[in-house]
C-alpha cells in the first residue's frame, strides 16, 4: 500500500513537471488553499526542485488518518502533589495527522481525570505541567486517554496508554 502511494506521488510530480515544461510562458502559480497542517507549509514544485520534493515525500513515515504515533515519557515524577513535573512530556509528532489532547486518570478511578491537557497541535510538545488534582506522596498507576481531534476539535479516535505517576513528598 505504501509503495503504491509513493508511486502515485512520483507519477503526479512527473505529470506536473511535464505540464510545467510544456508551457510557453511562465505564469504566477497560486497554490490551492490547504487544510491547516500545523507548522508546515506546502512546497511549490518546480522543475528545479521536483526530484528533491519527491524524495522527501517518499522518505517520510506515513501515519494513517485517525492513528497516532506516541512520543512521551511514561514515568512522571512530581516533587509534591502540586508541583510541575520536570520529566513529563508528550509530543505530537509532525507525521501524525491530527491534533490531540489527553486526560489522565488513576487506574482504579477512570471517572474523574487528575489532569486534562490542552490541545497539542501537530509538532507541539507539552512538558513541565502540574496535575489538576493534588495527590499525596506515593506511586500511582494511571491511564492516559488520548483524543485525536479533527479541525473542529471533535474526537476522531482515542488511544489509551499506561503512565506511572510518582509524587515524592
Amino acid at each position: 500500500m505504501r509503495i503504491v502511494g509513493k508511486a502515485l506521488i512520483v507519477a503526479l510530480l512527473a505529470a506536473t513537471l511535464t505540464l510545467l515544461s510544456s508551457c510557453k510562458k511562465q505564469e504566477a502559480v497560486t497554490p490551492e488553499p490547504q487544510a491547516d497542517t500545523g507548522n508546515t507549509r506546502s512546497v511549490l514544485v518546480t522543475p528545479e526542485n521536483a526530484e528533491q520534493v519527491a524524495e522527501e515525500l517518499i522518505s517520510q513515515d506515513y501515519v494513517e488518518p485517525g492513528y497516532f504515533t506516541v512520543s512521551m515519557s511514561n514515568v512522571w515524577h512530581f516533587a509534591n502533589g502540586d508541583a510541575e513535573s520536570g520529566d513529563a512530556f508528550v509530543e505530537n509528532l509532525t507525521q501524525n495527522t491530527n491534533d490531540v489532547y489527553f486526560d489522565l486518570f488513576l487506574m482504579e478511578n477512570q471517572d474523574s481525570a487528575i489532569y486534562e491537557s490542552p490541545v497539542i497541535p501537530r509538532g507541539g510538545v507539552l512538558e513541565n505541567f502540574a496535575l489538576d488534582t493534588h495527590l499525596d506522596a506515593g506511586t500511582y498507576d494511571c491511564v492516559m486517554i488520548y483524543h485525536l481531534v479533527d479541525g473542529s476539535q471533535n474526537t476522531v479516535s482515542t488511544l489509551q496508554v499506561e503512565v506511572t505517576v510518582i509524587v515524592e513528598g
